[in-house]
């Protein structure tokens, strides 16, 4: 079967590969989408923390179920979303409940070979029937599902003053879900397409562009106050720290990305804020069924979809998705 590797930072290869043979209550799927998102060219840059080479990308998955045992509850030919948080279930977080931060977690695409091939046999309870969505809506679940559980973190209330910083794939899924539990949402990126993306889109009409007046900008949105809950999806350390001064009193803050570096903050100010301060990793079962719902309900818009490619193009045309001229927001791989 058709593979695409990434041997090492810039360098991705098509290689053949054997077919996988089901294992005991796995289930066998034929990969039919296969999301880009920026752990994927992270990987390709080469600063994806918990990663080693060679590797195979690729944990946005939309598939079709080829095999399955025969009392499973999924059909040949069904399309399923992939969960790509393989965890243990054993550990103390998967006990509680918070399997995305498993101990032993193994994610498809970063820890474990992921999608980017046409075949994989995965364990049946990471297997989501995906009734009533298409393929392309099946691919995205994923990257949504992340934006879905950071907003769940914050416990946002109707009317409460949301900023999210980044607005990439998964700033906009966090603005998205914000705005569906009543956040009054404002977006500041350095971008001017993609700000301009989330109004026309998204239906976002508060966005301030990176530059000298930002803050200012910020503080006269929210009357000097700043905001209930930040989220940070930046990717970017320093917008991570500078994110601490725009949480209002009594408010939250979100990291969402993740980065290869230690985050400092002023001390006096954490406290004289009294901020309360979440990380966001992954999403659960439950942040991937709510998608799905929005999904059914016609809340999500088809427009997060701007680019495609077939499996065997990724090679030649991969590194064009790192040129912010491209204006990628979201890149699906067809097989």
């Amino acid at each position: 079967m058709l593979t695409i590797i990434c041997n090492a930072p810039g360098k991705l290869s098509a290689i053949d590969r054997a077919k996988p043979v089901r294992g005991e209550g796995e289930v066998l799927v034929k990969l039919r989408r296969i999301g880009v998102c920026g752990t994927d060219l992270h990987i390709f840059s080469g600063n994806q923390p918990y990663l080693s080479y060679p590797r195979v990308m690729g944990h946005e998955l939309a598939a079709t179920v080829e095999e399955a045992a025969a009392d499973s509850r999924l059909l040949p030919g069904g399309t399923v979303s992939i969960i790509p948080y393989i965890s243990c279930g054993r550990c103390s977080a998967c006990l509680k409940g918070r399997t995305n931060c498993c101990r032993h977690i193994g994610v498809l695409g970063v820890h474990r070979d992921g999608g980017m091939t046409e075949y994989l046999s995965l364990p049946e309870e990471f297997v989501l029937k995906a009734d009533g969505l298409s393929l392309d809506q099946a691919a995205m679940v994923e990257f949504l599902a992340i934006g879905a559980h950071a907003v769940a973190r914050a416990r946002i209330e109707t009317g409460q003053k949301v900023l999210v910083t980044g607005a990439g794939p998964i700033g906009l899924a966090v603005a998205i879900f914000a705005l569906l539990d009543g956040g009054e949402v404002t977006l500041l990126d350095g971008r001017t397409d993609r700000l301009d993306f989330a109004r026309q889109h998204l239906g976002i009409t508060s966005t301030v562009q990176l530059g000298a007046d930002d803050e200012a900008r910020l503080s006269a949105i929210t009357g000097g106050d700043f905001f209930d809950a930040v989220f940070d999806a930046t990717g970017n350390p320093k917008a991570i720290e500078r994110g601490f001064g725009f949480v209002g009193h009594g408010g939250t803050y979100v990291l969402v990305s993740i980065v290869s570096s230690d985050i400092t903050f002023s001390d006096p100010e954490f406290h004289k804020r009294e901020t309360t301060l979440l990380g966001s990793r992954n999403a659960t079962r439950a942040d991937f069924e709510l998608v799905m719902q929005a999904m059914r309900g016609g809340k999500i818009p088809a427009a997060l979809i701007t680019h495609r490619m077939a499996l065997g193009e990724v090679p030649e045309r991969f590194p064009g998705l790192t040129d912010p001229a491209a204006g990628v927001v979201k890149a699906l791989v067809e097989v």
